[in-house]
């Protein structure tokens, strides 16, 4: 349970490129207008039931459908509303007047306040464009739904939108009821908010409990699944006021009550984070819930802010006596946003605390023990008979109930359990390498002493996969010899493939033995802090390197005939640090990549996906695969899509997805023949310049042409465009100081144009001289070289 917070210029050889440009009116292969999602409310649904749901976001007219994840969802598009545009609200201002002016009966009254009530929610949502359009889906879920998180997706004219989570539940669903008023909290003396306090109390004393009043909570039967918002209150009151971008107003606050029994253990599960990884535009970046729990009186019996070291609160309580009981969830800074949905699970659920071992070996049963509340056994057997290394979620049921998903990890090295005790060095475990070491740091100030033997220049590593499992470890680990002289030591070490967690708290040392002998392994936590659940996976091995992929977007929406930028991020292990070649895997006919390579060393690269002059009907899946030589051997990996995240204005993160889609929407602008794309390679000499011709057609529509680099390397730049009837030249320079001979890669040349108005009309303005993009030409690869 947690604590209640107080709250120009030297030319060198030409570069010859051929390219093809088709172009679409405001529409690049990648749009910038692609359609996006900021949330859905509710987040889920009960099996065997429909709900409607109300999905906000951006670019979402037309939509026509959705893309689940899994099987087990329908849904039909059944309303879609954005806000009025800036002649629609002076047209009803000025009827408003009018109405005003002319009349002053009750109707025309009613008429004014509806025309304000109108004019205000346009005005908020305009004020967060992002979450400004609302589609409203109806959903049924089949009965045999595989419960648990599934990604919705959006199909519109523009493509596909981003996914979003929505839950599958097993337990009755309630909709909060937004005709429930909550008053808002008291401020007290330390910027924190009293939400309970008695009346005419000082400022800064404690609350006094009272009474929570039945009509400020709504009444629920348990169990059930609660689905709320947090908004501004002023939403909740009506009012609708204008605000800033990015401004978080005060949110409200939920309460809910139910009856209980005593004895039983009452478990209020939150997910919100879980909806919603990150925000943007918010510190810390997400909406943090805090969830309390209220008797009759008011008292305030339990409290929790997170659980262990995830943001989405988790509470446990036993039922001292039957009775009223009241849940409350708000957000820990009290802001409020159309985006703070919330999901409650309520009752007496089973919910899985820990688990040990954090996994086992693949292609083999494992038996596991767990702890947690209502469970009905603290062993199961985890079948990994046809399953390959990875991780893979592990539930317990309890009659028809499913609990919580705790990872577990396969792997294909040899395993062993660790022995008590090693905490000394006289007692250190021998290892006999490679091999993965399951221990837990037992109790507060626990360490775990393990011993190796070794040649003058093996290399080890040795890794500790403890909070990636969900442990509450934070690691350290260090290497000594046999006097005890530290070698190497490291408490956090960043996997960029863990996008969910924003405390990389494993460890990881790789050290060249000096000399033959025994050295040992100390593992602890960094805080001595320790536990049951406190479980870790040790692997100490010689270096195994290998590489994962992450593509990003996970939904391509490109025009046919066009070139659309993808990221492909490379997550080298172990000191792997060779060219990695990507190449599509059974794609359609007609489908390539330009730029297919991340260079040695990098661990991210852009390129283009070029697509042909076909439209195609629906949306496909899209495989990408990255071959390398590793150790003289050829090693294959499959790329797994993600969304690139950012939280709190600077943080990105790599957040897994369900499947990579492409959606190829009809051509636009004019239409060419497709040419063959170059593999030449650009060589720009450090220091000095390379001139470019590209191949593209002439565009009568527009006056002036005009090429830029997206998200260049440093210290490459372009300019001198020349535009002609047969295409364009520029210039590619390298600054010496920034742009270092040996470095590779590809450029993403974007193509605008600025419209010619037409014949009779307006020719003066910025409308008539409105800059359009025009597409993205396919990637160019270079290398900066040492001058001749």
């Amino acid at each position: 349970m947690a604590t209640r917070p107080v709250i120009r210029v030297r030319w060198s050889a030409a570069a010859w490129i051929a390219a093809v440009l088709l172009f679409a009116p405001a529409v690049r292969g990648q749009q910038p207008n692609s359609p996006h999602i900021g949330f859905a409310y509710p987040a889920g649904g009960r099996q065997g039931t429909t709900v409607q749901i109300h999905v906000g976001g951006r670019f979402l007219e037309g939509t026509t459908g959705v893309v689940a994840s899994a099987r087990g969802l329908r849904a039909e598009v059944v309303g879609y509303d954005k806000p009025l545009t800036q002649r629609e609200i002076t047209e009803l201002r000025d009827k408003a007047q009018e109405l005003q002016d002319s009349a002053n009966t009750s109707a025309a009254r009613r008429e004014i306040a509806d025309i304000r009530q109108r004019i205000g929610d346009s005005l908020r949502r305009n004020a967060n464009p992002v979450l400004s359009e609302f589609v409203t889906l109806a959903i049924s879920i089949e009965p045999d739904a595989k419960p648990g998180p599934q990604q919705l997706r959006l199909a519109t004219p523009l493509g596909l939108s981003n996914p979003v989570v929505f839950s599958v539940g097993q337990l009755p669903e309630v909709i909060e009821q937004d005709e429930v008023s909550i008053p808002e909290p008291i401020p007290n003396r330390a910027g924190g908010r009293a939400p309970n306090r008695a009346p005419n109390q000082a400022l800064g004393e404690v609350p006094a409990p009272l009474p929570i009043p039945a009509d400020t909570a709504q009444a629920v039967t348990l169990p059930a699944i609660i689905n709320g918002r947090i908004v501004p209150s002023e939403v909740r009151g009506g009012r609708g006021a204008p605000r800033q971008p990015n401004q978080y107003l005060p949110g409200d606050v939920d309460r809910y009550r139910f009856q209980a029994r005593k004895g039983q253990e009452l478990v209020a599960a939150v997910s919100a984070r879980d909806l919603m990884p990150y925000l943007a535009d918010a510190v810390p970046g997400w909406f943090q819930a805090t969830v309390a729990l209220f008797d009759a009186g008011g008292h305030e019996l339990a409290y929790d802010d997170d659980y262990r070291f995830q943001p989405d609160p988790v509470l446990h309580y036993p039922i001292p006596a039957d009775g009223e009981y009241t849940i409350e969830i708000k957000d820990a800074l009290y802001r409020g946003r159309e985006d703070f949905v919330y999901r409650i699970a309520v009752g007496e659920l089973p919910f899985v605390t820990s688990i040990f071992p954090l996994g086992g070996p693949a292609r083999t049963k494992t038996m596991v023990q767990a702890t947690g509340w209502n469970l009905p056994t603290n062993t199961l057997a985890m079948d990994a008979s046809d399953a390959q290394p990875g991780i893979y979620p592990l539930t317990m049921h309890r009659g028809e109930l499913l609990s919580n998903r705790v990872p577990f990890a396969l792997d294909s090295l040899r395993e062993t359990l660790e022995r008590e005790p090693n905490n000394a060095q006289r007692e250190a475990q021998k290892l006999t390498l490679p091999v993965i070491v399951n221990g837990r740091i037992q109790a507060a100030g626990d360490v775990d002493l393990y011993s190796l033997s070794g040649r003058a220049g093996d290399q080890i590593v040795a890794e500790v996969v403890a909070r990636r499992l969900g442990s509450p470890l934070d690691s350290a680990i260090e290497l000594t010899d046999a006097s005890g002289r530290r070698l190497a030591f490291n408490d956090d070490h960043t996997d960029k493939g863990s996008g969910l967690i924003t405390h990389q708290a494993d460890s990881k040392i790789t050290f060249s033995l000096p000399a033959g002998g025994t050295y040992f392994l100390r593992v602890g936590d960094i805080q001595r802090k320790g536990g049951s659940e406190y479980g870790y996976r040790l692997r100490v091995s010689a270096p195994q390197p290998d590489f994962e992929l992450r593509i990003t977007p996970s939904e391509i929406n490109a025009r046919a005939g066009t070139s659309v930028p993808v990221a492909v991020h490379a997550l080298r292990k172990d000191g792997f640090s060779g060219d990695i070649v990507l190449t599509l895997k059974d794609a359609p006919d007609g489908f390539t990549l330009s730029g297919g390579v991340v260079p040695s060393g990098q661990d991210q690269v852009r390129l283009t996906l070029n697509v042909p002059p076909v439209r195609l009907a629906e949306p496909i899946s899209l495989s990408l695969e990255g071959r390398a030589t590793i150790q003289g051997k050829t090693v294959v990996r499959r790329g797994a899509p993600a969304e690139e995240m950012m939280q709190a204005f600077a943080y990105r993160h790599l957040v897994p997805a369900d499947i990579l889609r492409l959606t190829v929407l009809a051509r636009g602008g004019v239409r060419v023949p497709p040419r063959i794309v170059s593999d030449q390679v650009v060589r720009i000499p450090a220091g000095g310049t390379t001139r470019v011709r590209v191949a593209m057609p002439a565009v009568r529509a527009f006056e002036k042409i005009e090429l830029e680099l997206s998200e260049p390397p440093e210290g490459i730049e372009l300019r001198d465009v020349v535009v002609t009837q047969a295409g364009a030249e520029f210039v590619l320079q390298a600054d010496a100081t920034k742009a270092k001979a040996g470095l590779r890669g590809n450029l993403i040349v974007t193509v605008s144009g600025e419209r010619v108005p037409p014949p009779g009309g307006n020719q003066q303005g910025p409308a008539a001289r409105r800059r359009l993009p025009l597409g993205t030409l396919p990637a160019i690869s270079f290398e900066v070289i040492t001058p001749q």
